[in-house]
């Protein structure tokens, strides 16, 4: 998925510290590569192996290269940089933007921002902003919850309860981080994170009440920005069919990940948040490597085999 440098600017203005010094009109040229590069080969004339399709970042040793040519051997140097049709430069710890470079970004319609942070900081974090922007995404159906550190996604058809539940969930204290409609993406350790759609965020819809925003009735602790995946709980009415036992887990594959989930059926008079509480906390369990489940089949059997063998 490639990203604009508009993209960068508004999801890491913060974070990164970064500002326009030339070249903002251009800001919607696409990143075709989401690494970055360091041009100081590039700078010297060297340009068989330069990455022209990443981010140029100026720190250092670039800026004390430049200070050390001739003034016309400078503006050569860097104008054959700008020919080779790079997407965008950042120049990293405040430093004084040349001349040559502000004339050049304005001649070949490369943007030129600037950030306060040391370059091998600033290479660091914004990496990792540039692969949250360039992992898939997905929209689906469904309430996530933070449940003592466990994300949690409540599903089921409209009216089932899902909202219902969430709400007595806050009530004991844990956090909402979408209602009703949830942003996926898939991270690079192989995790699905959560989080809400902007204009939804913090809000939620209860049938017969309208929207309520959270935080102004609940405090900032009942909501988080996003959370990592770890189990899908779907709400269904009742069919008889249940399992009765989890011996047998059951896994649903979102962005091609394989995640635990539960079917929980939804009766009249039935705490369903107190039965998402549980089924979170024994999640977390399982992931400590407790089964409660296994343990029990595994006792069972134990027990069957052994009273087999004193009858035989």
């Amino acid at each position: 998925m490639a990203i604009t440098l508009q993209e960068l600017l508004e999801e890491g203005a913060e974070r990164l510290s970064l500002s326009v010094i030339a070249g903002e009109e251009h800001l919607n040229k696409k990143l075709p590569e989401i690494a970055m590069n360091r041009p100081g080969l590039a700078l010297t004339g060297f340009f068989q192996y330069f990455a022209n399709q990443r981010l140029q970042i100026f720190g250092l040793a670039e800026f004390t290269y430049l200070k050390s040519l001739p003034s016309p051997e400078k503006y050569q140097r860097l104008k054959e940089l700008f020919e080779q049709q790079i997407p965008g430069i950042v120049i990293t710890r405040n430093r004084k933007i040349p001349s040559e470079i502000i004339e050049l970004a304005e001649t070949f319609k490369v943007p030129v921002m600037r950030t306060p942070m040391v370059t091998m900081n600033f290479v660091n974090e914004c990496t990792v902003l540039l692969e949250k922007l360039a992992a898939p995404r997905e929209r689906i159906q469904g309430t996530t919850m933070e449940i003592m550190g466990i994300g949690v996604l409540l599903r089921g058809d409209p009216g089932i309860g899902k909202s219902e539940t969430a709400l007595s969930l806050i009530e004991r204290g844990y956090s909402l981080v979408s209602d009703d409609v949830t942003e996926i993406r898939r991270t690079s350790r192989g995790r699905i994170v959560c989080w809400a759609n902007e204009v939804t965020r913090y809000h939620m819809e209860i049938r017969g009440l309208g929207i309520i925003h959270v935080p102004s009735l609940f405090g900032v602790s009942s909501i988080r920005r996003q959370t990592e995946l770890d189990v899908v709980i779907d709400l269904k009415q009742p069919s008889g069919n249940e399992d009765r036992t989890g011996v047998y887990p059951e896994f649903v594959e979102l962005m091609g990940i394989s995640i635990p989930c539960l079917t929980l059926p939804v009766r009249s008079g039935r705490d369903m948040a107190n039965i998402v509480e549980v089924a979170a906390l024994n999640q977390k369990l399982k992931e400590l490597g407790h089964d409660a489940a296994k343990e029990l089949d595994d006792r069972v059997i134990d027990r069957l085999t052994k009273g087999r063998g004193r009858h035989g």
